[in-house]
């Protein structure tokens, strides 16, 4: 059975699923981040179907996640290197990666990052622009610029004691934004709009 577009749903994390929610998107940008980019070596990494490669190749270039950058005229082949909207699914991918890392990978990560400004393998975490505090979805409150959903406003979530404001674990940051987007995409839909709190200090592939 086909899926249902999210095309005309006003949803961000909905979009966002619109462009790489297939199967394998995710992994081929996966592996163009680890600088896998020419056809045939995507197909044997993955071991997907030709035809279903060069699909979801199509879809990625056609979205501007990737583009095709030719390295050979006779025969014509091309690289799929990450655009600019690619590379900012790096905190999308890395928040997976984490999330797959603590409850899916029971003899360990597969692989790991080190930071190489400290030398330090790295767990990456969610934090504030304007402020640097680390941020949960129970530091945030959902806001809108939509008329349409002023409407019902549900209480606010609750904030963290200073027992649970203490560092959390590592993982639990690092897929904030994940949470915090579902928790905007569910009150969306629910035209509620969540008043604003103070935020509170909380904690590739």
């Amino acid at each position: 059975m086909e899926r249902k577009s999210f095309a005309e749903m006003d949803c961000s994390v909905a979009q966002c699923l619109e462009v790489v929610g297939e199967w394998w998107s995710m992994l081929i940008i996966r592996d163009a981040f680890l600088g896998v980019s020419r056809f045939d070596d995507l197909q044997r990494r993955l071991g997907i179907s030709r035809n279903i490669l060069q699909q979801r190749l199509a879809r990625l270039v056609e979205a501007d996640v990737l583009q095709k950058v030719a390295y050979s005229q006779h025969p014509e082949r091309f690289d799929y290197k990450l655009t600019e909207k690619g590379r900012d699914l790096w905190p999308v991918l890395t928040a997976m990666r984490q999330w797959g890392d603590r409850y899916a990978a029971p003899a360990g990560p597969p692989l790991q990052l080190r930071h190489q400004a400290c030398g330090e393998i790295a767990q990456c975490v969610l934090v504030c622009d304007q402020c640097g505090e680390p941020i949960g979805p129970r530091d945030v409150s959902v806001v809108t610029s939509r008329p349409h959903l002023h409407g019902a406003v549900r209480p606010p979530v609750p904030r963290r004691s200073p027992e649970m404001s203490a560092q959390p674990g590592p993982v639990a940051a690092s897929v904030a934004m994940a949470a915090a987007n579902s928790s905007m995409s569910a009150s969306v839909e629910s035209n509620a709009v969540i008043q604003r709190t103070s935020p509170v200090a909380s904690s590739q592939v």
